[in-house]
Parts: structure tokens; sequence; C-alpha cells
């Protein structure tokens, strides 16, 4: 099926006090990340937003950061409760991405973007259907989009467990993707995957109804892909 996974390199990083060597390496990938978010074109500047589980609390990015100037420091921890210590404040998503983690003890990373097809979709309010068997590596026969609510809210992040529900990734209407993973690799491969399927959908449109995958087609790609070391 050629699903690779993508690999995050993670560069050499100054060990700042107090944060452990495994630690290290997460706030360093998550910076690699930021980066290739862009150099892969489903974000634009500081758009987007990414957190990794750590131990019992979570490391997400800050809020107004330029993404080449982050630093191993400038990752927010934020405790399980929400509570963040330090003078940098977490990015303005902080909440569905700490509510994912909280939710979903299987996701270790959340990836939060604003790719231009998945966006042109979710400004349309549109689901995407079963046009192509990928569709199966978010977990089902659609990827959803949630309802639009303001960036940053409690509602929007309601409306964006709802739309993750059975699902490793949604749209959220007038606004981006949210795409989680049992890493962040595989978090940051499934959110590219998303804009690939958008961008097949936004070309189908063009000439008219799609033709999908039954619900028994898209299952049993579901049952094979879980055979494969790409699956979560």
């Amino acid at each position: 099926m050629g699903l690779l996974i993508l690999k995050i390199k993670v560069k050499s990083c100054l060990m700042p006090q107090n944060i452990s060597p495994i630690e290290l390496e997460k706030r360093c990938a998550i910076i690699e990340a930021c980066l290739e978010m862009n150099r892969l074109g489903i974000n634009q500047g500081t758009s987007g937003n990414i957190s990794v589980r750590h131990e019992d609390y979570l490391l997400i990015t800050p809020t107004s950061v330029p993404y080449k100037q982050l630093k191993p420091e400038s990752i927010v921890r934020m405790e399980m409760d929400g509570s963040v210590k330090g003078t940098l404040k977490p990015s303005s998503e902080w909440r569905f991405h700490l509510d994912i983690l909280n939710a979903r003890p299987e996701v270790n990373a959340v990836v939060h973007a604003h790719p231009t097809y998945s966006t042109i979709i979710s400004i349309m309010g549109l689901d995407i259907p079963a046009i192509h068997y990928m569709i199966a590596v978010a977990g089902g026969d659609n990827i959803r989009c949630a309802p639009y609510e303001t960036f940053g809210t409690e509602a929007l992040s309601h409306q964006a467990l709802k739309a993750l529900e059975g699902r490793k990734a949604c749209l959220l209407e007038h606004h981006g993707i949210i795409a989680v993973g049992a890493n962040l690799s595989k978090a940051l491969w499934l959110a590219v995957e998303v804009e690939t399927l958008a961008k097949q959908f936004h070309g189908v449109l063009q000439l008219g109804k799609p033709r999908v995958l039954s619900h028994d087609q898209i299952d049993a790609i579901v049952e094979k892909i879980s055979n494969y070391g790409h699956a979560d």
C-alpha cells in the first residue's frame, strides 16, 4: 500500500535545566514538526499548533511565537488539569488539545493546521466521504466536519471531540483540521493524508457527484491496515 510513516528528524538541541533527555527529544520533535508543517504546505505562519503527551502532562506549542524562533524551553508544559507554570502562554487552542488527550488515552499527539484544501472543504461545511480507500486511515468511512465555533473555546473543543468519535482526524468548519496519533510522526503523517484526500474531494466536486466506497468496503480496509505498522 505504500503507507510510509513520516519520519521527523530531531535536530540537536541544548539541554535546558531540569528537563530529561526524553522530554527534550519530544520538545525538539515538536519544533521540527512545526517547521515541517510549513515546508509541506499544510500550514502557514504560526496558525497551526501541536501537543504531545509526556508522562502525566502535555507539551504544547506557545502562542504567538514564530516557529523559527522556537527553542526547547519555548514549548509549554501543561498539567492535565489545564494549569501552566512559567511566563509563556500555551497556544490559544490549548483547550481541545487538553480535552482530546484527556478523553483519548490511546492518543499521544495532536496536530492542528490550516491546510488549503481541507479548509476549503470545511468552509462548505462538508464531511470528506469515502472517495478513496485511504479515508480508512482516519478510522472510518468519512472525515467529519465539526460545526463552527470560535477558536479557543470550550464549545469548539466539544464539537471537535464529537467529530473525532471513532476517528483520528476531523475538519473544523471555517477553520482547519485536527489529526491525532499514537505519536507525533503518525499524527503529522495523517494531517498530510487528510489534506491529500481533501484535494482529491475538491477535484471530484468539479466533475459532479462523487462516487463513494461502501461501508463494507471501507470496513475491510480498516481491518486490513490494522495489520500494518502504520496503523495506530
